[in-house]
């Protein structure tokens, strides 16, 4: 079951800060109340070696949510339940979650592998008694008639990926030729002796003898390695089999290893090979192998050309491996409080997204009358009745995270009135600081080429370009969603890329989502991006917000990538899975051209929206919406939005939650009603009198304020909202 993160009771103000339903309860300890004796037992099958099942609650008993601090379970009797008897504090309500885990030091350092995620805990009631030894035990990932368990994200581990797609491989023997090849990839650890260490000269032959002659290779302690496949019948990632994981020539597999000492571990690549002879049960031919060394992986990203050895120690050809270092964030911890990463409000449909804020205002028609990716676009799209806000967001020269879409602009060489033809000067976003992308005077690639600028507002604070993410975030109406899209290169079928050189991968977001994290507060935030390895890196940096796959798919206007990943709807769809994402963000070339494909996106459980010129359109947005599309990406909002109130469906909502609370509150008075309280109320959304003040008559956000206000001034009058 999908639901959205937000609104779903009147205590979420707590739940949407990883607070649980009471504030109070997070510092809930034995010293406030006297402890009672629980049974936690659940039964968790299918483990893999060194995971064990722990339990995290928002008590301290229970590790407050921390993964570092959940508590083991211990096995009974070579069973897949797992239980332990533990004391939780009495006469109050404890949340908790199960959780598979490896443990390698209790209370500094746990790895958590998956865990329970659907939004509402399990919850032990204040007056409940403890369930016994002979009663079922609870299931793993089933509660509440909700299945949900989520992969878990990187805390202090490291994961490797390792792709192999686009004709990899390449073996000289001619034997070899349409061989169906089987692909295996172990970690090896690298042992290291102390030069200090004196050894005789028989200690060392026998040392070197023994290593010599060893049949097996030792595997790194806590380090595992799982495989998927892009168009197997199951692309979730899963334990390699014996002899390795088949690969097809149009196919892509993606090995994802997970280390915890990165500079320590190499990875031995065998290759097996079945006999064309060969019957039911017997083994393959180990071919060859390869090393891919940790001295190599000096980059968080990039491509490395590695040969591949017979057994006999003989060239035998070349692999190529695509890889990517996925390294936790080091500023910012989550926890095992909540998570919004898979979660959508099933009837939530049909939402209106502003492109760039209120459209593109650089193409060569029908273009936007407001600069875009501006406070004053994004507002504009938001007065206009915009659910969420779409914009681009990359790193400046000293890594501060702005709002822009291309990769480049441009300056002008002098101060002239007519521009000639060299008197601009491209240059990449990237290499300019936030201070000299706000005095210098810039361009769009589209003005440099037409000699014709387009806005003279720069003077104006909303209107100019360049605006930081924080300040995004902290002056726009927080009842409006987010979708950010993360601008990064990606490579054309060419072989070319829309931008080289980029900043570090691990660096560059590591500093979009701290700022995020840190200063998103309750707003709906979605990311996305067109590059999916960025995609699966957002998923694994962190557990709070969804993540949608762009995609161009099937398309006559747009270049080829060269990634198989972006082909089409269905490789999406199957990535998206993979990597438990919460959906694609699909271009409306391919839908108009198939409509059935928003049901192949919507059977695999996933989320669906759509871009494209095409929706500047009101027939095609309403088309699109009557297909299902949870929401429809367009310029011009303010012209093409056929709402008759325009506000966000999140502030309705928000006026809709107040007015359970104004209800709840009356329900529960002991004397006549009375005035709802309208101070509280007030300091939760908005002060009216206060906003008016600020808000010039003639923004349409006033229509909001005064709807607002009158609903409240109704609950005022009639006493029970």
């Amino acid at each position: 079951m999908q639901r959205w993160f937000f609104l779903e009771d009147p205590n979420n103000a707590m739940l949407r800060s990883g607070r649980g339903e009471d504030s109070a309860q997070d510092s809930v300890s034995a010293s406030q109340y006297p402890p009672r004796s629980w049974l936690f037992r659940v039964r968790v099958p299918d483990l893999q070696k060194n995971e064990v099942v722990c339990v995290s609650g928002n008590v301290p008993e229970l590790g407050s949510w921390q993964p570092e601090k959940c508590v083991p379970l211990a096995q009974e009797d070579d069973s897949d339940v797992w239980a332990a008897v533990l004391d939780i504090p009495a006469s109050t309500a404890v949340q908790y979650r199960y959780c598979v885990c490896i443990v390698i030091e209790s209370g500094l350092q746990v790895m958590v592998r998956h865990w329970e995620a659907y939004f509402k805990p399990r919850i032990v009631d204040a007056v409940a008694k403890s369930p016994g030894a002979s009663d079922e035990p609870e299931s793993y990932g089933e509660y509440d008639d909700v299945e949900r368990t989520d992969r878990g994200w990187l805390n202090k581990e490291t994961v490797i990926q390792l792709k192999l797609c686009n004709s990899p491989l390449t073996l000289w023997r001619p034997k070899y030729g349409n061989r169906t090849v089987h692909v295996k990839v172990t970690p090896v650890g690298l042992v290291r002796h102390s030069s200090s260490v004196s050894k005789t000269m028989s200690e060392a032959l026998e040392e070197s003898l023994s290593a010599d002659t060893q049949d097996s290779f030792e595997n790194p302690k806590h380090a595992s390695t799982e495989v998927a496949s892009l168009h197997g019948e199951d692309s979730s990632f899963h334990p390699q089999p014996q002899f390795g994981e088949e690969f097809k020539e149009s196919d892509m597999l993606i090995f994802q290893c997970t280390v915890l000492f990165p500079a320590n571990v190499a990875f031995l690549i065998d290759l097996y090979i079945y006999s064309s002879r060969s019957s039911d049960g017997e083994p393959p031919h180990h071919a060859g192998f390869s090393y891919l060394l940790p001295t190599v992986l000096q980059s968080s990203e990039g491509s490395v050309v590695l040969p591949v050895t017979s057994t006999k120690h003989r060239p035998l050809g070349q692999i190529r491996i695509d890889y990517i270092v996925i390294r936790p964030m080091p500023n910012f911890k989550c926890d095992l409080s909540l998570s919004y990463a898979r979660h959508w409000k099933k009837t939530r449909a049909g939402l209106d997204v502003g492109h760039r804020g209120s459209g593109s205002s650089f193409k060569t028609q029908n273009c936007a009358e407001v600069r875009e990716n501006t406070v004053a676009s994004l507002k504009n799209a938001i007065d206009h009745g915009a659910d969420f806000v779409e914009f681009d967001v990359q790193l400046s020269k000293d890594l501060v995270p702005i709002v822009y879409h291309d990769f480049h602009v441009c300056i002008s060489m002098k101060k002239k009135k007519h521009l000639g033809e060299n008197d601009m000067l491209e240059l990449p976003v990237k290499e300019l600081t936030l201070d000299q992308l706000h005095l210098l005077k810039v361009y769009h690639l589209s003005e440099a080429k037409t000699k014709n600028p387009r806005f003279f507002d720069d003077h104006l604070e909303d209107h100019q370009p360049f605006p930081t993410l924080q300040h995004v975030l902290e002056v726009l109406n927080p009842h409006v969603g987010f979708n950010i899209e993360i601008k990064w290169t990606m490579q054309l079928l060419d072989g070319s890329y829309e931008l080289y050189h980029p900043t570090d991968i691990n660096l560059y977001l590591d500093t979009i989502l701290e700022v995020v994290l840190r200063y998103g507060g309750e707003r709906r935030i979605v990311f996305s991006c067109f590059n999916p390895d960025i995609c699966s890196v957002i998923r694994m940096k962190q557990n709070k917000y969804p993540v949608m796959f762009l995609t161009i798919g099937e398309s006559k206007i747009y270049p080829q990538y060269n990634d198989p990943r972006c082909w089409s709807i269905p490789a999406a769809v199957q990535y998206a899975k993979m990597i438990e994402i919460l959906g694609l963000s699909v271009h409306t070339e391919d839908i108009l051209r198939d409509p059935s494909f928003v049901q192949v996106v919507k059977r695999a459980g996933l989320i669906v929206f759509c871009w494209g010129d095409e929706n500047a359109d009101p027939a095609t947005i309403k088309f699109l919406k009557e297909l299902g599309l949870h929401g429809v990406i367009y310029d011009k909002i303010y012209q093409f939005s056929n709402k008759e109130v325009k506000e966000s469906i999140f502030l309705v909502e928000a006026r809709e939650s107040q007015k359970d609370l104004i209800r709840l509150a009356a329900a529960n008075a002991e004397t006549a009603p009375v005035s709802p309280p309208l101070n509280i109320i007030k300091e939760q959304v908005l002060d009216i009198e206060k906003a008016r003040q600020q808000i010039d008559d003639n923004i349409s956000t006033a229509t909001s304020l005064e709807s607002l206000d009158s609903r409240i001034s109704d609950s005022d009058r009639n006493g029970t909202g």
